[in-house]
């Protein structure tokens, strides 16, 4: 059985020795760069995981593996235009270092090369597998416009953003599960279980994130502390404390987020100190953990010798203790 730390060097491997077409460098450089800004690579070692459980010649699913983690990063390179984000895994994001054309560009054929990625499919599951990707791949993008259009609402329900990200981020979570085990030839009872196991495991990823972004080290986590509420967007947390706020924080939070001119640290200072009077950290923290344990439950239920599970089970263990 490989462990995470031996799929990611395949996985950082894998990706450095891309084919590209470099008639045009301007095109490619952007996508390097990308691709070079590291991260766990969770969603493909969530694959290459889930072929393991089945199968020792994980070598079948390098490349579809290699292509999920293109279109995510293709993903994070748009995400990054519409949030107007200056910083991502510490870096400049590929907009504020070439320009919003270039990344629109870049972005674009980094979907074209992970399709690329999955067409190196063996062919007996090319079908399928290309199937629950693109699948995957239309609902993200039906999260990332759910996502536009919740920022125009001045309230949303807990169970319409709960929705959201399960498109946006779940899905991919899901798919990358899915496949890793169609092509370690699983049964179907045992792929619909892991891809519901990766399913959890996205939800308690996004809504740790939604967490970290206020709550988080912005030197460990890679991005801005507070951005989310300089943004005006939509978090879990917020979406909750309009929820349960009293009239009077109801209107605080309403008027904070209208304004425009207010300084960025006093706006996060004082958004925060709401949060703290509705203890909206814990129970923020109680719903990712909640979704681990609905992804243990999942796990449970794989058909496979419980030793060989412990590598993935890591990696729902790995978001619990995310840094805070």
């Amino acid at each position: 059985m490989y462990n995470h730390s031996e799929l990611k060097k395949i996985v950082d491997k894998a990706i450095v020795n891309l084919a590209y077409n470099t008639e045009a460098e301007k095109l490619i450089d952007p996508v390097r760069y990308t691709l070079s800004m590291g991260g766990k690579r969770l969603r493909p070692v969530l694959s290459l995981m889930s072929l393991n459980l089945f199968s020792d010649h994980i070598e079948e699913g390098i490349m579809p593996a290699t292509g999920i983690e293109v279109f995510h990063n293709f993903t994070l390179v748009h995400d990054d235009i519409m949030d107007q984000a200056p910083v991502r895994r510490s870096l400049q994001t590929v907009h504020t270092k070439w320009n919003v054309n270039q990344a629109v560009l870049s972005g674009d054929v980094m979907a074209f090369i992970a399709n690329e990625c999955f067409l190196q499919t063996p062919a007996a599951h090319l079908a399928k597998v290309f199937r629950i990707y693109n699948k995957a791949a239309i609902e993200v993008c039906v999260g990332q416009q759910l996502d536009i259009d919740f920022e125009k609402a001045a309230v949303i329900s807990q169970d319409e953003y709960l929705r959201m990200i399960e498109l946006k981020t779940a899905v991919l979570f899901a798919a990358s599960a899915e496949i890793g085990a169609v092509i370690g030839g699983a049964e179907e009872k045992d792929s619909d279980s892991l891809r519901e196991f990766g399913r959890h495991i996205g939800f308690a990823f996004q809504i740790q994130d939604d967490l970290l972004d206020t709550f988080g080290d912005a030197r460990v986590f890679g991005k801005i502390s507070g951005g989310d509420i300089v943004a005006n967007k939509k978090t879990f947390l917020l979406v909750k404390a309009l929820e349960v706020a009293d009239p009077d924080q109801l209107k605080k939070l309403h008027e904070l987020f209208a304004d425009r001119d207010i300084d960025p640290e006093s706006k996060i200072r004082r958004v925060i100190e709401i949060y703290d009077s509705l203890n909206i950290r814990t129970i923020t923290d109680n719903l990712a953990n909640e979704h681990i344990e609905l992804a243990f439950s999942q796990l449970e239920k794989v058909n496979v010798k419980k030793e060989r599970k412990e590598e993935i089970a890591q990696i729902a263990i790995s978001l619990i203790g995310r840094d805070k």
